[in-house]
């Protein structure tokens, strides 16, 4: 299994529930429909900072979903709610209990 996590610094906090729906609505079906798709989880940090996990069955499928978000937060227009690029850490998993 691999892992993508992707911060996301800057965030406009008064869009957070618009971004937050447009994720359920429209980002998370694109996943789910990746190859090697496992789940993801969206994390909100406060103070502007989210952080998404997803897991995949390996990095090739992992960097795919990388593509499927930067195309889905441009066609989506959330430039301004998400103005700066996350930042990615990803890499197999180690260890894993659920």
């Amino acid at each position: 299994m691999h892992a993508i996590v992707r911060r996301y610094e800057g965030i406009d906090t008064k869009r957070t529930d618009e971004l937050t729906r447009k994720v359920g609505e429209s980002l998370t079906p694109r996943l789910r429909k990746l190859d090697g798709f496992g789940g993801y989880f969206l994390i909100e940090a406060g103070d502007g900072v989210m952080s998404s996990v997803n897991f995949f069955d390996t990095s090739a499928h992992a960097d795919e979903s990388t593509r499927v978000v930067a195309e889905w937060l441009r066609e989506e227009k959330l430039d301004s709610v998400v103005p700066n690029p996350p930042k990615i850490t990803d890499g197999k998993v180690i260890v894993q209990e659920m």
